[in-house]
């Protein structure tokens, strides 16, 4: 990975995906003996990070309803 003029680096995606770096991500570098580290200071893509959204059980709300409630019975 190369630095450019501006002192700009890219992210690797899958590094990005993995710790939850998205656009609006705040970032900073940290230094520990001798290296360099890049720690994410916002949250991973809002409060559930990627897995937001990610689940689709194929059912209506009303049949999850339903299935809870046989749960509690």
């Amino acid at each position: 990975m190369r630095v450019t003029e501006k002192g700009q680096v890219t992210i690797p995606q899958e590094i990005r995906r993995k710790y939850g770096i998205g656009k609006e991500s705040e970032v900073r570098f940290e230094e520990e003996d001798g290296r360099v580290f890049l720690v994410r200071e916002t949250p991973p893509e809002g409060v559930y990070g990627k897995a937001a959204g990610t689940a689709d059980a194929g059912l209506s709300t009303e049949e999850i309803l339903r299935l809870t409630r046989e749960i509690d019975e």
